[in-house]
């Protein structure tokens, strides 16, 4: 069960929800609303504060998809939603059956949608991280989470999936270069849910890149 939980590290990194994104048809209001609770819920401190926003951003997606099941980012915010909640809870014996509901989620999105930037960034995430008996492939992984970066420069998660994918293979000091420049992304972009992970992933590196050295 562990590499279930690895897997579920998947951070979007590229579409920041506004206020203002609410607006639109009654499919992209919820799907805007279910995101933004999906970005609060990265924002919260306390465990009940982060399922309380995960929960209302399933449920928002969920009408969304109910509503209209082509929409891909109907589908991507359900997604985010899902695999939130399978980080709060870690370990669960519910784990594996949330896992293929939340891929089922995001094979759905590129079904739909297949140039979806948030979906191949996450899809490359989990190629990098799963083992092969899940279905994880590193290679195919970082290939697609360098395709991200290069069409959407300003990707926080690709970088960060990309770095952590980098160093596991010892390439540590292309490792620490692209996680540095995630942080200073999601500093100059003003993700504050993702500058926390940023920085705690960038310490990390750094420490492993010392100890590769």
């Amino acid at each position: 069960m562990r590499y279930l939980v690895l897997a579920l590290w998947l951070v979007l990194g590229l579409a920041s929800v506004g206020e203002q994104a609410f607006a639109g048809t009654p499919v992209q209001r919820l799907t805007a609303e279910s995101m933004h609770e999906c970005s609060l819920g990265r924002q919260a401190q306390s465990r009940a504060d982060r399922v309380q926003h995960f929960a209302s951003g399933q449920a928002l997606g969920e009408q969304a998809v109910a509503a209209d099941e082509s929409s891909p980012d109907a589908h991507f915010a359900l997604f985010c939603n899902l695999g939130e909640q399978l980080r709060v809870d870690g370990e669960s014996l519910s784990s594996l059956f949330g896992f293929r509901r939340m891929m089922k989620e995001l094979n759905r999105t590129l079904e739909l949608a297949p140039d979806h930037l948030d979906a191949l960034s996450a899809k490359g995430t989990v190629l990098v991280r799963v083992p092969g008996f899940m279905g994880g492939d590193k290679e195919k992984g970082e290939l697609l989470l360098r395709q991200v970066i290069t069409r959407e420069p300003a990707a926080v998660n690709a970088r960060l999936s990309l770095a952590k994918s980098y160093c596991a293979g010892g390439r540590h000091e292309e490792a620490v270069a692209i996680a540095t420049k995630a942080l200073d992304l999601a500093q100059e972009l003003q993700r504050v849910d993702f500058i926390p992970e940023a920085r705690q992933v960038l310490a990390q590196l750094r420490a492993q890149s010392a100890k590769g050295n």
